[in-house]
């Protein structure tokens, strides 16, 4: 009797996938694909987008496996590229732009604790103006840092914080809104 183990040691499959076994990439393709999709669709409103965005990042993560040194999670390697992928799709529509804005206050804002779905808070972050959008999904989904932001994106700190700043406001106040609307006082 043979006998096949369930899971199959991640670094062995990346050393096939980088050796074009394309079983190994449908493996990879297949674990993480989820995942992925939700992190471009993060960046990019359109599932139908996201989904191509995520398939043109995955084939550069395959071309790119030989240069991945295992320092770190294979998972944050991907997801890494999936990001830099989706702002490259969202440069290139040229559908963002950024105020050089300096000055910014460091506002308090509460927990959301609500009945609001995922679909819902979704759907408030997609509503936000692109640059904030990305520096939101960058700092509070990614957790990126306000210096690594300003150097991926080729803005300046402040920018960074104070674009996070107005899309926190923004959302706050749709949030506020919401909650208004189900309460039927607005």
């Amino acid at each position: 009797m043979k006998v096949i183990n369930l899971h199959q040691d991640e670094k062995d499959l990346i050393r096939q996938a980088a050796e074009n076994n394309r079983h190994a990439q449908h493996q990879i393709y297949s674990k993480f694909s989820p995942k992925m999709l939700s992190v471009c669709r993060q960046y990019i409103k359109d599932v139908h987008q996201a989904e191509d965005i995520m398939i043109t990042a995955f084939m550069k993560v395959f071309t790119n496996l030989k240069n991945f040194e295992s320092k770190g999670s294979f998972e944050g390697w991907i997801r890494r590229i999936m990001v830099n992928e989706s702002i490259s799709f969202i440069r290139a529509q040229k559908r963002v732009s950024f105020l050089e804005d300096e000055y910014y206050k460091e506002e308090s804002f509460n927990n959301i604790e609500s009945n609001f779905s995922v679909e819902d808070i979704q759907s408030l972050i997609d509503s936000l103006p692109d640059g904030y959008k990305m520096i939101f999904n960058l700092y509070a989904i990614e957790g990126y840092k306000h210096k690594e932001i300003a150097e991926m994106l080729g803005i300046n700190e402040g920018t960074s914080k104070s674009q996070l700043s107005h899309a926190r406001k923004m959302l706050q106040e749709q949030i506020n809104k919401l909650k208004n609307y189900d309460n039927g006082t607005e």
